[in-house]
């Protein structure tokens, strides 16, 4: 931290005195996350950093930022630096850029582009949002079966540095058809004479360029990869998915999720340049869901007033039932939505975990329930608060926790396999809405309970 703030002091002090050539010095000998992390604190300067910076660097700079900097940095940047940087970014990068832009800006920028690039641009925004083919750059090294080691490191020497990655080497038959890849690796520790062929194992995995990137994700971390090819239907190679690229997506993924588990709409932007209508948009549509639900929670009690009037303590252990169903269908539909998410469990395992909530849920009521009845005696033996009908109140809360612990576990665990199988995203089923649910039917459950036992006695 005390050296970030020297290096801003330091900055701030050549931009003051206009000293460009000593801060282009500096930016260019930084790395590309530090020159991120200067943009970050100071982000009135950042088209000044992308301006001063060399192209090749600009780019990798530009590329890492978040779509709005991106945004803000592009729209100050001279006509000319901007026609060399959206030339200079890698592919996948442009593309991602690109897809966030309105049409109309998006036309103007490709027609700045060289005609192979714009070629490239145009292709990749041609696959459909959220797919692999966006993610996909063209930029990678082909070989053929016949060729020898030798051939392909002088193959290697000659195009590498135009590659994404050479990392991994693909090996393509004379229709383009994708056949293997290979680690360089491999290529470096075998003999100058073999043949490609020859290290052919037919291990192949790849990616097909209408996969959604969610999926992706999952196959990158199943399979241990820095890059994987991506295919059409006929197994021709159409470009590379690097690790970058995935982890970027992971990370959106990931927030997306924890956004919809909190009870609102996934954020288009980091939080603090939301604008605060924007905010409210996103988090009113589900507060309102969210109070419906509870104005049934009111009818159920408003139902049930009768009993309450004649047995005021049932009033009094309601969020004792109410919570604890809640939480137990919080705590299901994270587990459910996270295994989701890891690819540990599909639609089609929904009636194995409805078998497990139900004994997890009926264990775990089991324990609450004996703790709700031991609460039971103890007031009574120290303040006698039930009268001589105690042991039939402890009994209701017993049972009562058993079944809205139950009933909030099954609760919790299907709604995100019924909004996957309604082709909806499980994190909405978050928690806020699992407890909600859980309230009004824990509380129907409560009083029936209550109803049947003490019915004649109490009530």
């Amino acid at each position: 931290m005390e050296e970030l703030e020297m290096q801003i002091e330091l900055v701030e002090n050549w931009i003051e005195s206009g000293d460009i050539a000593q801060l282009q010095d500096f930016l260019n000998e930084q790395n590309i996350s530090d020159v991120e992390e200067l943009i970050d604190s100071l982000p009135e300067h950042a088209a000044l950093f992308i301006e001063t910076l060399n192209i090749n660097r600009a780019a990798r700079v530009f590329g890492i930022l978040d779509f709005p900097t991106q945004e803000r940095v592009f729209k100050k940047l001279s006509a000319n630096k901007a026609r060399e940087l959206i030339n200079e970014m890698p592919p996948d990068d442009r593309t991602s850029f690109f897809s966030e832009l309105k049409g109309d800006v998006v036309k103007h920028l490709i027609i700045m582009l060289s005609p192979d690039e714009r070629k490239e641009a145009l292709s990749l925004l041609g696959y459909p949002e959220d797919s692999v083919g966006r993610l996909m750059t063209p930029d990678y090294i082909t070989v053929k079966p016949h060729w020898t080691i030798t051939r392909v490191l002088d193959h290697v020497r000659r195009y590498g540095n135009a590659s994404e990655t050479i990392d991994v080497l693909y090996v393509i038959d004379s229709d383009g058809r994708l056949m293997d890849d290979l680690r360089i690796r491999d290529i470096l520790i075998s003999d100058p004479d073999t043949k490609v062929e020859d290290l052919i194992d037919s291990r192949l995995i790849s990616l097909h360029a209408d996969d959604p990137q969610e999926e992706a994700v999952n196959v990158f971390r199943m399979n241990n990869r820095v890059a994987l090819p991506v295919v059409d239907e006929q197994d021709i190679m159409l470009g590379i998915v690097t690790i970058d690229d995935i982890l970027w997506v992971a990370n959106e993924e990931y927030t997306e999720d924890m956004q919809r588990i909190g009870g609102t709409e996934a954020l288009d932007e980091p939080y603090l340049d939301v604008s605060i209508f924007h905010l409210v948009k996103k988090r009113g549509g589900w507060l309102i869901v969210l109070f419906l639900g509870q104005l049934l929670t009111a009818s159920v009690i408003e139902h049930f007033e009768g009993q309450l009037e004649k047995a005021v303590f049932l009033m009094a252990l309601m969020p004792l039932i109410m919570s604890s169903g809640g939480n137990s269908g919080s705590q299901a539909s994270t587990l459910i939505i996270q295994a989701m998410a890891m690819g540990e469990v599909t639609l089609m395992d929904w009636w194995r975990v409805m078998k497990r909530e139900i004994l997890s849920g009926l264990f775990l009521g089991l324990i609450l329930g004996a703790l709700g009845f031991a609460r039971i005696a103890g007031w009574e033996a120290f303040a006698h608060a039930y009268g001589e009908y105690w042991v039939l109140v402890g009994i209701v809360v017993s049972l009562s926790l058993v079944g809205v612990v139950m009933w909030g576990s099954l609760t919790g665990s299907m709604l995100p396999f019924i909004l996957r199988r309604c082709g909806a995203d499980p994190a909405s089923s978050s928690a806020p809405f699992v407890s909600t649910l859980v309230d009004v039917t824990g509380l129907i459950i409560y009083f029936t309970i209550a109803t049947l036992i003490l019915g004649g006695v109490l009530l």
